[in-house]
Order: C-alpha cells, then sequence, then structure tokens
C-alpha cells in the first residue's frame, strides 16, 4: 500500500506539472495575441531608415530649395490632409511618396506658368514622432531620430516598468492596422510614426 501511494503521488505531481506547462502556455499565448513572434527580417537589418527610399506621413518635415529662388524655398510640414503647402503652387499631395517624387512634381508645377526652367531640391529634415504604450514609465509621443533602436525607444520612455516583460514588444507600423510581435534584441529597429507596445509580464 505505502509503495502504491508512492506512485500515485508521483503521478499527482506530474500531472499538476503538465496542468501548469499548459497554463504557461497559455498565458504566452494571450500575452502576444496568439500571433507569430518574428526575430529575423529588415528591421533587424537595416541601420537605419533608407532616406531616398522614406515615404513621407504626416507631421514630416521637409527642405526645398528652388535654386535661385530664395524666396519660394523654405520649409514646411505635411500637413493633415496629407499634403505640403507650398509658395504658388499650393497644396501638393506627399503622405506616400519619397522626396524625389514630390520634388519632381513641384518642379512641373512650378514650371507651369510660375517660374521659368525650375530646379527644385527636397531632402527630410525632422521625421514624424513614435509612439510608445504599455509597460514603459512615460508614455507617450516622442521624437524620432536616424537609427533609433527598440531599447533607445525604451530608454528614451524612462525605461521598462517592474511589470514588463522585457523579451517581446508589438511594433505596428504607421498606415498598417495591425502590430506584429518581436523579439528584442540590440538590432531591432524603429520607424518613424511607429507605435509600440510593450507587454506586461504574467509571472
Amino acid at each position: 500500500m505505502p509503495r502504491a501511494s508512492a506512485i500515485e503521488g508521483v503521478s499527482q505531481m506530474r500531472f499538476g506539472a503538465m496542468i501548469l506547462m499548459c497554463g504557461l502556455a497559455l498565458l504566452s499565448a494571450c500575452a502576444s495575441g496568439d500571433k507569430e513572434l518574428v526575430s529575423s527580417g529588415s528591421r533587424y537589418a537595416a541601420p537605419d531608415v533608407a532616406l531616398e527610399d522614406y515615404r513621407l506621413g504626416i507631421d514630416d518635415r521637409v527642405r526645398m530649395t528652388v535654386f535661385n529662388q530664395p524666396e519660394v524655398s523654405g520649409e514646411f510640414a505635411v500637413g493633415a490632409d496629407g499634403a505640403l503647402a507650398l509658395p504658388l503652387i499650393g497644396r501638393v499631395p506627399a503622405s506616400g511618396k519619397t522626396v524625389s517624387e514630390i520634388a519632381a512634381e513641384a518642379q512641373r508645377l512650378f514650371g507651369d506658368g510660375y517660374l521659368r526652367d525650375p530646379r527644385v531640391g527636397m531632402e527630410v529634415i525632422t521625421f514624424r514622432p513614435f509612439f510608445i504604450l504599455g509597460e514603459v514609465t512615460q508614455p507617450g509621443p516622442y521624437p524620432y531620430t536616424v537609427g533609433l533602436t527598440a531599447l533607445n525607444a525604451i530608454a528614451v520612455a524612462h525605461g521598462f516598468t517592474p511589470r514588463s516583460d522585457r523579451g517581446v514588444i508589438g511594433i505596428r507600423r504607421s498606415g498598417e492596422a495591425e502590430e506584429k510581435i518581436y523579439k528584442v534584441t540590440p538590432e531591432l529597429r524603429i520607424y518613424p510614426g511607429d507605435t509600440v507596445r510593450v507587454q506586461e509580464r504574467f509571472f
């Protein structure tokens, strides 16, 4: 009888351990919303924003230079309607376009009865902010700087809270409906307009 009781006790312990493991797995799935964990790809490889390919969004700020025309050159921000309000030619759609594409369009419009043989150059001078939410000390919007990593972003928000899950974060890119769950590494990059969410850990 004592031997049978001992075997029964071991079986109960194993069963309890299995229940605990299942519970941990369930909580882990809930924490990430059953989303696939991303641990590789462009966010881990790109050193910074590729400026020539960068597509503007609301609150990005550019410097436009119209050669030999200082009165129409200057700095301009992408407005809430996704356009740049430029001298003489008015509002030019900018959201989702590169500065090269916008400069070419502005050059065409300036040449259509406003300026003779205009030459237009444009560059990004200030990127739109990123947002960080969840288990950080001071959540909110923060200015973006080229080369920003996830760990930099968390440091800017004054660090993790004691309840934070420091192994993964959620990131939703500007213009996308859903966030993705990423493994936190020193290489993980944040882009302008990203919404970063630091999750709460369960244990």
